[in-house]
């Protein structure tokens, strides 16, 4: 049951806010996610996901300078070791529920935060190489790739409703 990605472990994605919830309505699939960090370093950080019914373990290294790209490395665990291993995590689970939506060849991964990040809906799409192009849907936003605070890491720490508008 346990595997590892079938991809490079280089990540690269752009992060983008979202200015309207049209997204939903064009999802094809959508998981409640719920996730802890066990470290977060700024050079690596250790997540606990339950994404549905499935546990992941999943270890990433710093942002490139550009924040487009990282290393990821992604192992599938059991849903009791998930949930055993998030009664260890930091203070501040993150919570949300993840809608995917295909817009032409991609797939933009939707976040929309519940509990201490509620109001936050972010987009992610990930991308084969950091100069490849891809559409832009109309509810797409400001691009935030990079910028630190909308990690996950630092949500769980600094939560957007904290935040000073």
């Amino acid at each position: 049951m346990t595997h590892q990605k079938q991809k490079s472990n280089l990540e690269i994605e752009r992060k983008f806010l979202v200015k309207s919830t049209a997204f939903k309505t064009e999802a094809f699939k959508q998981t409640k996610i719920v996730q802890g960090f066990l470290s977060t370093n700024k050079k690596r950080t250790v997540r606990v996901r339950l994404k549905g019914e499935q546990g992941f373990l999943t270890i990433k290294g710093a942002s490139s300078k550009n924040g487009l790209s990282r290393f990821e490395w992604e192992k599938e665990i059991s849903k009791t070791e998930a949930e055993d291993l998030l009664k260890l995590c930091k203070k501040g689970v993150i919570d949300k529920i993840r809608y995917e939506v295909k817009v032409e060849n991609h797939i933009f991964e939707v976040d929309e935060f519940f509990g201490a990040n509620k109001g936050l809906i972010v987009a992610e799409v990930e991308l084969q190489e950091e100069t490849e192009t891809f559409v832009k849907p109309d509810w797409l936003g400001k691009e935030v790739t990079g910028k630190i605070k909308y990690y996950n890491s630092q949500l769980s720490s600094n939560p957007f409703t904290t935040w000073k508008k």
